[in-house]
C-alpha cells in the first residue's frame, strides 16, 4: 500500500479531498479499516468516519464492494469475468461480473490467451463461461490473464456408490457436489461401497443428474483406496508416461571422479532421515576448524545429490518433474516426483554406493555465525544411514549406533557443530513455532495400525539448521554470480491479521508493538511469556494463524519466519523442482559442467515459480485430506464414544475441535450448543453466551462424543459435553472493537430499556447464528 496520506491538520477527521485521494493511491486495497489505520483514527472518531463514508457512496463518489471501497468505475486487480464475445480479430472479451451500473456501461476486457503447456494450460474458455482473472490496465481499459476457468462442469466426477431403495446412487467425494442416479444397467460391475469415476449425464432444474460408472477404483474398506481420492481429486499424476520411464531407465551411475567431480568418496559423510524415509537426497559431516584464527569453529559440510546430472532440462524427465512439482509422501504410498530409478537409486545416497553429489563447505566461527562457503561437484560414498532416532540415542549415550566407528569420529563432531551453529540461530532469533505433526502408521494389513504424534528431537534440530545454513549459502552465491533463481520467500503478516492479533492480546492484557520494524523475536516474546500460563496452547494457535503462507518466487522479500534476507531451497531436488533450479544455477554460475540453466529461463521464472507453489499447496491439501479420510474410517465405529481434545477454531456456525488421541478435526454446531442464543467475538476467538456469558473459546480444553462420521469426506460431527468458562469482563472505560468504552454501552444499554431487545451479546459480540430455546 501507498505511504502515508498526507492531512490538512483541521479536525480528528481527514478531509473528504484527503479519503478520495488516498482510494485513489491503494486501488484494490483499502477498506475502512484501512482508511482509519492510515489516518489514525480511533475510537469514537470512527462514527463520523462512516458517516462520511456513507455518503460519498450515496454520491457515487465512491464504490462499495463488500468491505473494499474502490472508485467508481474501478476493477479490483483479481475479479471475475463472464466471456461475452470475440473481437474481429478472435480474441476473447469479457465483462465483469459484478459491475456498478451507476458507473456506466462495464469494460469490455480483452482476455489474453493462456500461455501455460501439457497440465498447467487451462481449459480454453467459451461464451457464457465464467473466469477467474488477474487485470492489468492498459490504454485506458484492462486486458486479463486467465488464472482459472470457472463454472466448468466435470466430465467425470469421483465419488462412492451406496443403496437408496431399490435403486443406486453416487455419493460425490466433493460435499459441494450433488448425488447422481445411477441406472442398474450402468454400475460398470461396481458394488456398493465402491470408489468410482462417474460420467455425469444432463439433470433438471429441480431433479438430480444421472451417471454411468467409467472406473472401478477399489472398495472404500481399502486404504488404498483412500489415498487415491486425494490424487484424483486433487488431479494429481502419478503414473509416469513411457518416455519419462525410458530416460529414467537410460540412465546410467556415476562411477568415478573427473574433470568436473572432485573424488571425496573418503570423506564420512552420513545421512540422517526418518526410520521410513524412501529416498536419502542429503550428507552431512563436520570438524573442528583447524585455522588458529577461527578458535572454536567448525566446518561442515553438507552434501545433495547431484540430481541435475540425471535430469537436463527441458527432458522428458524435467518436463514431467516440472508438471509434479514435488513428491507426495501418503501413509500408504509415495507419488514421487522422478520415477524410482532415479529418486530410489541412483540419486538416492545409500551407504557404501558411489554417488554425485553437490556439496557445500561451510566454515563457522565460535559464535555461530558463517564465515564463508564454497560449492563443489563431488562423487561421495555415504558412511552410514541413520535413523533420527538412532542418532539421538547415540548422542544422549555416547553410544555408536551401529558398531562401525561411527559415534566418536562422524556424531560427536556433528554434535559439537550443531551446538556452535545453534548460537548463531539463537542470535537470528526465528519464529520458534512448534507444530505437532499426525503420523498415521499402516499395518501390515493395510489397515490403520495407530496414529502418532512425531516427537520432534536436536537430532532433527541438527539436520534442519545445517539443511537451512546450505539453503542461504545458495542463495547468496547466486545473487554474488547474478544469476536467475527462485528465492523461498515468507512475508510478514499481514496488517489486518496483526491486527485481530493486538485485539485478542488486549483482551488477556498483553501489549503488542503496533507499528516499527515488526521481527519473530517479537511473537518469540509472546510464547515465552504465556508458554506455562492457561494460555500457553491458545497463543501458539493464535499466532501460528497470523503467518503468512511461504511460497517460490523470482523476487526476493526474505523470509520473515526464519528471519533471514536471503534463502533459497538447494538440499531436495529429488523431491522438489524448486532445488533443482537453484542446483542448475550453481552448476552453471560456478561452471562446474554439464546440466547448468538454459538460456532464457530468466523469462519463464515467474511461471515456474507460480506453479510450483500451487503444486506446493495441492501436495499438502491432498496429504491433509487423505489423513483426515483415513482418521474418519478409523473413528467409523466408534460413533457415541467420549473424546477429550482442544477448541482448534471458532467460527459463526460453531467450533472446531482437534482430538488429543488421534489429532483428528471435527466440528460441534453451534445450534447443538447450550440453551440460548451464542455470538461470535472475534476478538476473544471465542463464542459467548447473550444471557450467560458462557464462553467457549479457542485453546480450551474440551470433552467431546463422536456423533457422526462422513470417512468419503473425511468429516466428523461432535457433540460438546464440557461447560464454558465465564468470559472475561473489560475494564470501565477501556475500548472495545467497536471503538467504544463498557461504560458507554451500559449507558446506551439503560437508554434502550423496554425497546425491542437486539441480539448483541458480551462486549459487543455478533450474533452467530439464532436458535430456538431447548435445542
Amino acid at each position: 500500500m501507498a505511504g502515508k496520506p498526507k492531512r490538512s491538520g483541521d479536525g480528528n477527521l481527514p478531509s473528504r479531498q484527503e479519503i478520495l485521494a488516498f482510494i485513489a493511491d491503494n486501488p484494490g486495497q483499502t477498506g475502512k479499516r484501512e482508511i482509519a489505520r492510515a489516518f489514525g483514527i480511533t475510537g469514537a472518531d470512527r462514527i463520523p468516519l462512516k458517516r462520511m463514508l456513507k455518503e460519498l457512496a450515496e454520491e457515487g463518489a465512491i464504490a462499495k464492494r463488500g468491505k473494499r471501497i474502490d472508485e467508481p468505475g474501478s476493477l479490483p486487480p483479481v475479479t471475475v469475468l463472464e466471456v461475452s464475445d470475440r473481437t474481429s480479430d478472435g480474441d476473447l472479451l469479457a465483462i465483469p461480473l459484478e459491475w456498478d451500473e451507476t458507473a456506466g456501461d462495464p469494460p469490455r476486457i480483452v482476455v489474453l490467451p493462456d500461455s501455460g503447456r501439457g497440465k498447467s494450460r487451462q481449459r480454453a474458455p467459451g461464451g457464457g463461461d465464467r473466469i477467474l482473472a488477474r487485470l492489468s490496465a492498459e490504454d485506458g481499459g484492462y486486458s486479463a490473464k486467465i488464472i482459472r476457468v470457472l463454472d466448468k462442469r466435470p466430465e467425470t466426477v469421483l465419488g462412492v456408490i451406496k443403496r437408496a431403495g431399490e435403486g443406486w446412487r453416487l455419493e460425490p467425494v466433493d460435499r459441494k457436489q450433488r448425488e447422481a442416479v445411477i441406472a442398474k444397467n450402468a454400475l460398470g460391475g461396481a458394488k456398493e461401497g465402491d470408489l468410482v469415476k462417474a460420467k455425469l449425464g444432463r439433470g433438471g432444474r429441480h431433479s438430480l443428474a444421472e451417471a454411468r460408472v467409467a472406473e472401478v477404483i477399489g472398495a472404500m474398506k481399502d486404504e488404498k483406496a483412500v489415498s487415491m481420492i486425494a490424487l484424483l481429486a486433487h488431479d494429481i499424476p502419478f503414473e509416469f508416461p513411457d518416455d519419462v520411464l525410458a530416460e529414467a531407465k537410460a540412465a546410467k551411475a556415476v562411477r568415478a571422479a573427473g574433470k568436473d567431480r572432485e573424488d571425496w568418496r573418503e570423506l564420512p559423510l552420513i545421512t540422517i532421515d526418518p526410520a521410513d524415509a524412501k529416498d536419502h537426497d542429503d550428507a552431512v559431516h563436520a570438524e573442528p576448524d583447524a585455522d588458529p584464527k577461527n578458535k572454536g569453529g567448525h566446518i561442515v559440510t553438507v552434501a545433495i545429490a547431484d540430481v541435475g546430472w540425471f535430469v537436463r532440462p527441458d527432458s522428458a524427465l524435467d518436463r514431467e518433474a516440472r508438471k509434479r512439482g514435488n513428491s507426495i509422501y501418503f501413509p500408504d504410498r509415495v507419488v514421487p516426483m522422478l520415477p524410482d530409478r532415479l529418486s530410489g537409486d541412483l540419486c538416492s545416497l545409500m551407504p557404501g554406493k558411489n554417488r554425485p553429489a553437490l556439496a557445500v563447505r561451510m566454515v563457522f566461527g565460535a559464535d555461530g555465525r558463517k564465515r564463508s562457503h564454497s560449492f563443489h561437484r563431488v562423487l561421495m560414498r555415504s558412511a552410514a544411514n541413520l535413523s533420527y532416532t538412532e542418532t539421538q540415542e547415540a548422542i544422549d549415550r555416547g553410544e555408536d549406533p551401529i558398531g562401525d566407528d561411527i559415534g566418536t569420529p562422524v556424531l560427536k563432531p556433528l554434535w559439537s557443530a550443531y551446538q556452535t551453529v545453534a548460537r548463531g540461530r539463537a542470535a537470528r532469533e526465528p519464529l520458534e513455532l512448534t507444530i505437532p505433526e499426525r503420523k498415521v502408521i499402516i499395518g501390515k494389513g493395510g489397515k490403520i495400525e495407530r496414529i502418532d504424534t512425531r516427537e520432534t528431537l536436536e537430532a532433527h534440530r541438527l539436520i534442519e539448521e545445517f539443511m537451512i545454513q546450505a539453503n542461504v549459502a545458495a542463495a547468496e552465491t547466486l545473487e554474488e554470480k547474478d544469476s536467475p533463481l527462485v528465492y523461498r520467500i515468507h512475508d510478514a503478516p499481514s496488517l489486518a491479521k496483526l491486527e485481530s492479533l493486538r485485539e485478542f492480546l488486549e483482551s488477556i492484557d498483553i501489549s503488542f508493538p503496533k507499528s516499527g520494524n515488526l521481527r519473530p523475536s517479537h511473537f518469540n516474546r509472546i510464547l515465552t511469556q504465556l508458554k506455562e500460563t492457561e494460555h500457553g496452547r491458545l497463543i501458539h494457535e493464535v499466532v501460528l494463524r497470523t503467518q503468512s503462507q511461504a511460497e517460490y518466487n523470482p523476487a526476493n522479500i526474505g523470509h520473515f519466519g526464519l528471519n533471514l534476507m536471503r534463502y533459497a531451497h538447494f538440499t531436495s531436488p529429488i523431491r522438489r523442482y524448486a532445488d533443482l533450479i537453484v542446483h542448475r544455477g550453481l552448476v552453471g554460475a560456478l561452471k562446474l559442467g554439464p546440466g547448468g540453466l538454459p538460456d532464457g529461463i530468466e523469462k519463464e521464472l515467474p511461471e515456474i515459480a507460480a506453479e510450483i507453489s500451487a503444486a506446493e499447496r495441492r501436495a499438502m491439501a491432498a496429504e491433509r485430506d487423505t489423513i483426515d479420510r483415513l482418521v474418519a474410517h478409523w473413528l467409523a465405529d466408534r460413533i457415541g464414544a467420549a473424546f477429550s481434545g482442544r477448541i482448534a477454531g471458532v467460527t459463526r456456525a460453531g467450533l472446531f475441535v482437534k482430538l488429543d488421541e488421534t489429532g483428528a478435526d471435527g466440528f460441534v454446531p453451534i445450534s447443538t450448543i447450550g440453551n440460548e442464543y451464542f455470538m461470535h467475538d472475534e476478538a476473544h476467538h471465542a463464542l459467548i453466551g447473550r444471557d450467560t456469558g458462557t464462553m467457549h473459546r479457542l485453546g480450551d480444553v474440551v470433552e467431546v462424543r463422536l456423533v457422526e462420521v462422513a470417512p468419503v469426506a473425511g468429516a466428523l460431527r461432535f457433540e460438546l459435553l464440557s461447560e464454558g468458562r465465564p468470559a472475561p469482563r473489560r475494564r470501565a472505560g477501556r475500548p472495545t472493537r467497536r471503538g467504544k468504552s463498557v461504560a458507554r454501552q451500559t449507558a446506551a444499554k439503560k437508554k434502550a430499556a423496554g425497546k425491542k431487545k437486539t441480539a448483541k451479546g458480551p462486549n459487543g459480540a455478533k450474533p452467530a447464528r439464532k436458535r430456538r430455546a431447548g435445542r
